[in-house]
């Protein structure tokens, strides 16, 4: 009996032994081979940390108050989205879109951007660099639909957080415009410098937009004062013309002058430098194609991929010719070893 007794405890020792050795193997069999030799939590490690951003924050000089207000880097890319690219667009859009805002502002934060502004400021809220509102003003301009938008903006920034666009390993200057005429347009046909990755590419999902056409009528005396020619006929207007790789006005002569696409466009207030003009009695008919300079991503094009089941990385790399999706956590270690 005593020695039925030794076997039934030798027989539970080894029973429990077994079992305190299967329990962790249990909990690591779900789960891939990588986990269990610890591969797959360093590369987890690795990716949260080349991803995630220093505590850095943006300071924006409000052209209305004439302050500087600052904010994280993060909440200030939901304002500039929220404020440069319609809420009804697709997700992927609003993505592509926060891409492009972040980089640019780091890149300004890195290199620098317009020393004139006061106070310390990185940036200003205008056109000039990037449309940014604060949630105050976006409660006043959504109302109702306040919460239900800025969720939908702030998902899509959350989803690109700690990615940037680089070429060559820098980031690039992110340009983008409303709507394009069919084709965006080189830097070098209507900036000063080539720009590698800012190159002309086909768009034709701007035919849908609803700023892709456009009419100004202006009268000959107010047409011939904000070009400085006189118009006598119709062999005044627009004779000479040479078009860009983006099929917009390279160069073209009015009134005698010449003039460049971009120069008209300015001194006229048109939409895009691809126009035609039409002498009509005493006014002159300009139709203008697209809206916006035309270089870099066309934000309804943006979204008209996204609506054909493109991502965001498909989109940036449309418009962005050879540009790398990188982290900004490099860069933004360097603004802050600067401080």
């Amino acid at each position: 009996m005593k020695q039925k007794h030794m076997k039934l405890i030798v027989l539970v020792a080894a029973l429990v032994l077994v079992v305190s050795f299967a329990i962790p193997t249990i909990l690591v069999l779900p789960f891939s081979a990588e986990k269990a030799n610890g591969k797959l939590d360093e590369k987890m490690k690795s990716k949260k940390s080349n991803i995630l951003q220093p505590s850095i924050e943006v300071a924006v000089y409000r052209n209305s108050s004439k302050k500087v207000e600052r904010l994280p880097l993060e909440e200030y890319v939901i304002g500039v989205v929220a404020s440069e690219m319609p809420i009804e667009f697709e997700e992927e859009a609003l993505k592509a879109q926060a891409l492009a805002a972040r980089t640019y502002i780091v890149k300004q934060l890195v290199y620098g951007g317009n020393t004139k502004l006061p106070n310390g400021a990185n940036i200003t809220d205008t056109i000039s660099d990037q449309v940014y509102k604060n949630k105050k003003e976006l409660k006043a301009q959504w109302g109702k639909d306040y919460k239900k938008d800025i969720n939908k903006i702030s998902k899509a920034v959350k989803a690109t957080e700690g990615e940037i666009l680089t070429y060559n390993g820098n980031p690039i200057f992110a340009s983008f415009f409303s709507t394009s005429n069919g084709y965006t347009e080189n830097a070098e046909d209507y900036w000063a410098n080539a720009i590698p990755y800012l190159k002309s590419v086909e768009s034709p999902w701007d035919l849908n937009s609803p700023k892709y056409y456009n009419q100004i009528k202006f009268p000959v005396k107010e047409f011939e004062k904000r070009l400085g020619v006189m118009i006598k006929g119709k062999s005044d207007i627009g004779s000479g013309i040479t078009l860009t790789k983006g099929k917009r006005i390279g160069t073209v002569t009015i009134g005698g002058k010449k003039f460049t696409g971009r120069e008209v466009r300015e001194k006229l207030e048109l939409r895009s430098s691809d126009f035609k003009m039409n002498l009509d009695g005493s006014n002159i008919i300009v139709t203008t194609k697209g809206y916006g300079h035309g270089v870099g991503m066309s934000q309804y094009g943006a979204n008209g991929m996204a609506k054909k089941g493109k991502n965001y990385l498909d989109i940036v790399k449309h418009y962005y010719k050879g540009v790398k999706v990188d982290t900004s956590k490099q860069f933004l270690d360097k603004v802050t070893a600067k401080k």
